[in-house]
């Protein structure tokens, strides 16, 4: 993503913007599980609306994390998990705690948390302690299983706390003075863990059935629960997200309706209210799931007339800080096209907003929002819509910065100035010698012809998550992705999406750009063949993680998240060999910690794993991991993750990831070793020879890290020089590599010009 990667009132409008764009609903509905991945340019067929309200598992640092290679659809009908309170919201959020972790988000608070507190009560012991706890204790609970989900969650417990909810109603001030929003929160939290956990919580039934009826009841009866005011605000979204989390979507469609019709942007969003009607788009989205709820909007088609308003009323938030509420209305009344007997009402609604707007401009998004479902449930008329080729007008319409990088890389944006441009170019350039001085590749595996790739960068995470899935029909509930395509075609285009991080502004920075490119440089050089045929057995905790460790260790940010993940010994290694998409700590952070470990200390091991990945034998290398190393190092690994959180695993990327040359002339370089912190001032060089015994195929020299800027030069009979070499590798920092295939036998020469003045660069010689 993501990724991924999200109160005075000068600041209210840009939080409730992060608020509101930052995430999609499909992604809010498990803690971004990743199931089955969908073909390049296909789509999930319920596509989400952009409700932005729970916060996503940890993108620590731009430019990594949370991204996707492959599209990866979201379970799609679980209760929305933790707290969707505004303040929670932020582009980096702590990952979502577990049983085994809760209590210390809320310690470092200065908070007192223990599970036992809510599961050793019952009744109005339960509910006073409920209400007098801090809401970071509440969101604690989501991740609870086994005995404490049944303790704290099961139907009495959650029956007890839906009347204790109709009794606090009943004198609902407004605002959280009576401790409202704790109760709310701990339903949510009891509907999520029993969703994920039956058998450990036990059933939900009638008895529960109508006490939650009855404490929303009262909740959307009481007299202050339209107030027009900050207090009353997070807890009518908590209330509003609560009906979907208890699937009694349709039972409150007068009360979506009643927001529609309620929200005025003048006085509702200085107030924060547009958090709370934000909510009302994922009950309707995810109704369409629930038994009998298309069947109660044919007999009562009036939502349909209250979204159409809702979009029209409010056209001119489009372009703005809130235009994402008028795209989720758009694409709510849209998704109503699937129902055939609604189809005569919605279509000329539908068409009304299309007509309203454009693919491109301000109103951009609401026209991509018709345009995707008329895509998706009414294709063949198109032409009335007036959205017919959608992508590609989209794609003509607001993707209109062209720059070519390199012959391999070329960027198309949204808004990218030239030194942006720039910027960014030399990122991806710069990444390869690195990346190359990692994989210790020997060249593109068999049958790839991806040697192109295409960047396509959009302006904020808002617009990569409705432009992205309108023109590339992509899930975008990610930090951001790698389209592989299959490499074995002719005329096959890889290539990854990306967008600015908003939240960093005035600074510029492109999320997740140097993660995902690691993608295309790691299914271009060490798998074969397709994502797919990556995926035929466990690969995920190489494919994230090495792009988590390529990502860090070449920007020279230490992983802090990953650091604080070792301290918490939470996986064996040879557990971690097993990841599947899902867990996004596990995936990313973990994935990291195994990779940096098996590459660091286990080099060997590794470099037989990545032999087998770039035949295409994952058997084979599923049998080197599962059954020759196995358990072999999981002692180790559980020292090393001690060590890791301890200080070593805070470096910058900049130490050579091969010994020492050893040999007494610091100019000579032998096989498979490095030179640390070699020097040279501007003009002068830094000279190296190598003895190449006869039958080398390939002599691969790499610089990387320091300062300055040296240019590396190779001459195969003396001394190379500037004026004096056969090839040379000349990018803008010490970043360089050269791979010199079938090299005479005997001595050959590499010199490092310092173009300008150099100083702690690490040179590596492979062969």
């Amino acid at each position: 993503m993501s990724s991924a990667r999200l109160l005075r009132l000068p600041q209210l409008a840009r939080l409730l913007t992060l608020a509101l764009t930052l995430f999609l609903t499909v992604g809010l509905f498990a803690p971004h599980s990743q199931a089955a991945p969908v073909a390049p340019g296909k789509a999930s067929p319920t596509p989400g609306t952009l409700a932005g309200l729970a916060p996503q598992p940890a993108t620590d640092a731009p430019g990594h994390g949370d991204g996707d290679r492959q599209s990866t659809p979201a379970d799609q009908r679980a209760p929305l998990p933790l707290d969707t309170r505004p303040a929670e919201v932020r582009p980096t959020t702590k990952a979502v705690p577990t049983a085994k972790s809760f209590g210390l988000a809320a310690a470092a608070a200065g908070q007192t948390c223990n599970v036992g507190d809510f599961t050793g009560r019952t009744g109005s012991d339960l509910v006073q302690h409920i209400k007098a706890a801090d809401i970071q204790c509440i969101n604690g609970l989501f991740q609870l299983t086994g005995a404490n989900a049944r303790g704290a969650f099961r139907e009495e417990q959650m029956t007890t706390v839906s009347y204790a909810l109709r009794d606090a109603a009943a004198s609902y001030p407004g605002d959280n003075s009576t401790s409202v929003e704790q109760l709310v929160l701990y339903l949510r939290a009891g509907y999520f863990a029993q969703w994920y956990h039956k058998d450990d919580v036990g059933p939900y039934g009638a008895t529960l059935q109508t006490a939650i009826r009855s404490g929303l009841d009262a909740f959307f009866a009481s007299a202050h629960v339209r107030d027009v005011a900050a207090g009353n605000a997070p807890i009518l979204g908590e209330a509003v997200t609560l009906i979907d989390s208890a699937q009694e979507n349709i039972r409150y469609i007068p009360v979506v309706k009643r927001l529609l019709g309620d929200y005025n942007s003048a006085t509702w969003n200085p107030a924060g209210m547009a958090w709370s009607v934000n909510p009302v788009f994922t009950v309707l989205f995810r109704g369409h799931q629930v038994p009998g709820f298309d069947a109660a909007v044919e007999a009562d088609p009036s939502v349909l007339d209250a979204l159409s308003g809702f979009a029209t009323r409010n056209n001119d938030l489009l372009g703005g800080d809130f235009g994402v509420l008028v795209y989720n209305a758009t694409k709510e009344l849209g998704r109503f096209l699937k129902d055939t007997a609604l189809q005569p009402k919605v279509r000329p609604l539908a068409k009304a907003l299309a007509d309203r707007s454009a693919p491109n401009g301000r109103t951009v998004f609401q026209w991509a929002a018709v345009a995707e479902a008329v895509g998706y449930y009414d294709a063949g008329n198109c032409s009335y819509y007036g959205t017919c080729n959608s992508a590609d007008r989209i794609k003509a319409g607001v993707l209109t910065v062209n720059y070519t990088c390199s012959p391999s890389i070329k960027l198309i944006a949204q808004a990218l100035d030239n030194t942006q441009l720039g910027t960014a170019c030399t990122s991806l350039t710069g990444q390869d010698a690195f990346f190359h001085s990692v994989a210790k590749d020997n060249g593109p595996v068999k049958d790839d012809g991806n040697n192109t790739i295409e960047v396509v960068v959009f302006h904020s995470s808002l617009d990569y998550q409705v432009l992205a899935a309108a023109v590339y029909g992509i899930d975008t509930n990610n930090g951001g992705m790698y389209l592989e395509g299959n490499p074995a075609t002719a005329g096959n285009q890889p290539r990854f999406l990306c967008y600015e991080a908003e939240w960093a502004r005035p600074d510029f920075q492109i999320w997740n750009l140097n993660h995902e490119y690691t993608h295309y440089l790691d299914g271009r050089f060490d798998m074969y063949g397709d994502f797919n045929a990556g995926m035929k057995t466990p690969t995920v905790w190489w494919v994230e993680g090495f792009a988590e460790y390529v990502s860090y260790s070449y920007r020279k940010v230490t992983n802090d998240a990953a650091i604080e993940a070792a301290a918490r010994h939470t996986y064996k290694l040879s557990d971690l060999f097993d990841t599947a998409y899902g867990d996004q700590d596990r995936v990313y952070r973990w994935g990291y910690l195994a990779v940096r470990y098996m590459l660091e200390q286990h080099r060997s091991d590794m470099d037989a794993v990545l032999a087998k990945y770039r035949a295409g034998d994952w058997d084979g290398a599923r049998t080197l991991l599962k059954t020759t190393i196995g358990t072999r190092y999981d002692a180790d690994f559980d020292s090393w993750l001690t060590r890791c959180a301890n200080g070593a695993c805070a470096t910058d990327g900049t130490t050579p990831r091969v010994p020492e040359c050893t040999a007494a002339d610091t100019r000579q370089l032998d096989a498979n070793c490095g030179r640390s912190n070699v020097a040279a001032t501007t003009g002068n060089y830094a000279h190296f020879y190598v003895l190449v015994p006869a039958g080398t195929k390939q002599v691969k020299i790499t610089t990387s890290g320091g300062t300055g800027n040296g240019d590396l030069y190779y001459n195969p009979g003396s001394w190379a020089y500037t004026n004096s070499y056969a090839t040379r590798s000349a990018g803008p920092d010490n970043s360089e590599t050269l791979t010199v295939t079938n090299p005479p036998a005997g001595y050959v020469f590499f010199s490092l010009y310092a173009q300008q003045g150099f100083s702690g660069v690490s040179v590596t010689s492979e062969f």
